[in-house]
C-alpha cells in the first residue's frame, strides 16, 4: 500500500510539473504570438529585410530630329554590409578554393576601381555594426562585372542612372548639366519639371550570412522616368553655327561670339550658338561667364541693326517712306543741343530713307526717327520685346535696357541702337517679326514635354502679336535689300541666286559711363527676301583685329548659305528693282 502510495505522489508530481512546463510555455507562446507579435515581427524583419531604392532614369533632351543631347546611362555604386564583413571561401576556375579576408576584398575593389585600399577599408571598417556602406560611387558596367565576379558576399552593386552628353559642347550652352547636387544649369535647371524622375523602392530579405535570398525581393513603390524634352535646334545646324563663330572669333580676337538662326513662320530656333561654349561633359573646361547662353543673358548696345526697326516704326506710322528725301550732314547739333555724327566724315548728302539703311548713316535715321514722339517709338520697342524676356524665358535671361523716358541725347540716340542695351535672342524675336509679314511669334526653344505614358504637355505658345502692318513689314524688307545690293559690304554678303535682307551694326562699348575703344559688331539678315524663310543674326564682342560690322559678314554669309541650303529653300525668283537711295 505504501508502495502504491507513493508512485501515485509521484505521478502526481510528474503531472504537475508537466502542467507547470506546459503553462510556461503556453504564456511564453502567447508573449510572443500574441501580445508582442507586432514589435518582435518587425524586429525579425529589420533583421533579415533590406529596404533600398530603385533610381529611375533622367529623362532624355533631344533635338527637332530625335538626337539625343543628354542622356542618363547606368553607372553602379559598390556598397557593403559591414556587420557582414568577414573572412569568406572562393573556389576558382581551377578548383581550388581559398580563403579571402576582408583587407584581401578590399583590396581587389581598390585595384579594379582606381581607388586606395585604405579608403574602402575605412569604408568597411568605420561602421562595424552597420548594414550599409559607400565603398565606391558610379563605376562602369565594366567595373560592376569585374567586381561582381568577385562574389564578394556582403558586398552589393546598385545601379545608379548617370548623366551623360552625346554631343558634347553642341548646344551644351542650351542643354546645360547635372552636377552632383542635380540639375545645375540651362534647360536641365529650367525644365527639371519635365526631366526628373522618381525612384522608387523595393526589399529584400537575406540570410544570416548577410547574402540577398534570391527571389525575395519585393517592388514596395514603382518608380517612374524623367520625361523626353524635345527641342527646335537642329544639332547638324548648331553644330555648323557654333563651329562657324568660334572660327571668326578666334581670327579677329573677339572677347566672344554669339549667333541664332530662327525659322520665320513659327520662330523656332533652329540654331542658338555660343563661343566659348561649355561641353557638359567637362564643365571645369570653360569660364564661369560661358557656362550659360550669352545670347539670353548678354546685354549690349546694338548699334545699327536698331535702325530696322525705327524704319519700320516710320513706314507703320506714315511718317516716311523708302524714297522720304532728306539732306543728311556728317554731324548734326540738333535744335535741342544733341550732337550726332555719322561713323565716317561726309558732307551734305542727298539720301532717301532707303539710302539712310543702305549707308548706315545715324544722323539720317536721327533725323527722321526723331520725329516720331518717344511715347510712340517706346511702346513699338516694348512690343518688339525690347526690355523684357523673350518667351522663351532662359535660366538668367536679362531683360535689357529700355528706359521710359529718355533724355535728349538719347531721344536721337535710340533711333540707331545707343543708348539702349538688348540681347541677341531679343533682336533675333524683333526680326523674325518684320519677316513675318509684322507679326512676331513666341520665340520657341521646347517644343513640348512627352511624359512617361506618352502625353505631350508643356506645349508652346503659339499667340501671334501684329506689331507692324504687313505692308509696313515687307517695305522694310524691301529697304534692307539695299544693304546688301549696294552697300560696303554687299560683297560679303551677297548669297547667289537669292534676294538677302540685311542690316550691319558696330555698337559702342560703355564702360564706366563712358564709351571705350571697344565695339560689338553684328550682321542680321533674312532670306529670301522676297518669301522670307529664315532669319540669322551673328554678333562678336570686343574683337580685337577688325572692329567694324565687315568682321561679322564673312560669317553671317556663311551660316545663312548652309541654311539655305540644308533646308533646301528653292532660289528667288522676285527680283524686282529696289526702292532709290539718292535723289
Amino acid at each position: 500500500m505504501i508502495h502504491q502510495r507513493t508512485t501515485r505522489r509521484r505521478l502526481a508530481v510528474a503531472i504537475l510539473l508537466t502542467l507547470a512546463i506546459v503553462a510556461v510555455f503556453i504564456v511564453r507562446l502567447v508573449d510572443i504570438q500574441v501580445v508582442r507579435a507586432s514589435e518582435l515581427n518587425a524586429e525579425s524583419l529589420n533583421k533579415r529585410a533590406i529596404e533600398h531604392s530603385v533610381p529611375a532614369p533622367r529623362g532624355q533632351i533631344i533635338d527637332a530630329n530625335g538626337v539625343v543631347l543628354a542622356d542618363s546611362v547606368t553607372r553602379y555604386d559598390v556598397t557593403a554590409s559591414p556587420a557582414d564583413a568577414a573572412t569568406f571561401k572562393r573556389t576558382g576556375d581551377d578548383g581550388v578554393t581559398a580563403e579571402i579576408t576582408v583587407l584581401d576584398a578590399v583590396t581587389e575593389i581598390a585595384n579594379l576601381t582606381g581607388t586606395q585600399p585604405n579608403d574602402v577599408l575605412l569604408a568597411v571598417t568605420k561602421d562595424p555594426k552597420s548594414n550599409f556602406a559607400y565603398l565606391v560611387k558610379g563605376v562602369d558596367t565594366e567595373t560592376f562585372r569585374a567586381i561582381r565576379d568577385l562574389r564578394i558576399p556582403w558586398v552589393y552593386l546598385r545601379p545608379q542612372p548617370h548623366r551623360v552628353y552625346p554631343q558634347g559642347a553642341v548646344a551644351g550652352n542650351l542643354v546645360g548639366f547635372v552636377g552632383t547636387d542635380g540639375p545645375q544649369n540651362g534647360l536641365e535647371a529650367t525644365e527639371d519639371s519635365c526631366l526628373a524622375s522618381t525612384d522608387g523602392s523595393a526589399t529584400y530579405e537575406r540570410g544570416a550570412d548577410g547574402v540577398r535570398i534570391p527571389g525575395s525581393t519585393i517592388t514596395t513603390k514603382e518608380a517612374v522616368p524623367g520625361g523626353t524634352l524635345t527641342l527646335t535646334i537642329d544639332s547638324d545646324l548648331q553644330w555648323f553655327v557654333q563651329q562657324a563663330i568660334a572660327e571668326q572669333a578666334m581670327a579677329i580676337g573677339a572677347e566672344s561670339g554669339m549667333a541664332a538662326v530662327i525659322r520665320v513662320d513659327d520662330a523656332h530656333i533652329m540654331a542658338m550658338a555660343d563661343w566659348p561654349s561649355v561641353d557638359p561633359n567637362h564643365v571645369d573646361g570653360t569660364g564661369m561667364a560661358f557656362l550659360g547662353s550669352r545670347a539670353f543673358n548678354y546685354q549690349f548696345e546694338p548699334g545699327s541693326i536698331m535702325k530696322g526697326l525705327t524704319a519700320s516704326m516710320l513706314i507703320d506710322q506714315g511718317a516716311a517712306s523708302p524714297t522720304t528725301q532728306v539732306v543728311v550732314p556728317g554731324v548734326w547739333i540738333t535744335p535741342d543741343g544733341a550732337r550726332i555724327r555719322d561713323s565716317y566724315g561726309h558732307g551734305p548728302m542727298r539720301w532717301t530713307l532707303t539710302g539712310i539703311l543702305e549707308q548706315s548713316s545715324n544722323v539720317g535715321m536721327s533725323m527722321l526717327g526723331s520725329e516720331l514722339p518717344q511715347s510712340v517709338r517706346y511702346d513699338y520697342l516694348r512690343k518688339y520685346g525690347m526690355g523684357q524676356e523673350t518667351a522663351v524665358n532662359f535660366q538668367g535671361e536679362a531683360n535689357g535696357s529700355l528706359a521710359e523716358h529718355w533724355n535728349v541725347q538719347k531721344n536721337y540716340d535710340i533711333t540707331y541702337g545707343q543708348g539702349i542695351s538688348v540681347t541677341l535672342a531679343q533682336m533675333a524675336s524683333a526680326y523674325q517679326a518684320i519677316a513675318n509679314g509684322g507679326v512676331q511669334l513666341p520665340l520657341t526653344l521646347v517644343q513640348g514635354c512627352t511624359t512617361p505614358d506618352g502625353t505631350v504637355v508643356d506645349l508652346p505658345s503659339t499667340d501671334a502679336t501684329r506689331i507692324v502692318s504687313e505692308s509696313a513689314a515687307k517695305t522694310t524688307v524691301k529697304m534692307l535689300e539695299s544693304v546688301v545690293t549696294g552697300g560696303a559690304l554687299s560683297r560679303e554678303l551677297t548669297i547667289p541666286g537669292y534676294q538677302v535682307a540685311a542690316k550691319t551694326g558696330t555698337g559702342e562699348v560703355a564702360a564706366n559711363g563712358v564709351y571705350t575703344s571697344d565695339r560689338i559688331v553684328s550682321v542680321v539678315g533674312i532670306a529670301p527676301a522676297d518669301k522670307p524663310e529664315y532669319v540669322v543674326i551673328v554678333t562678336f564682342v570686343k574683337p580685337q583685329i577688325m572692329k567694324s560690322s565687315a568682321a561679322a559678314a564673312p560669317t553671317f554669309r556663311k551660316i545663312m548659305m548652309q541654311v539655305l541650303k540644308s533646308y533646301r529653300v528653292p532660289p528667288s525668283t522676285n527680283t524686282g528693282e529696289g526702292f532709290p537711295t539718292t535723289w
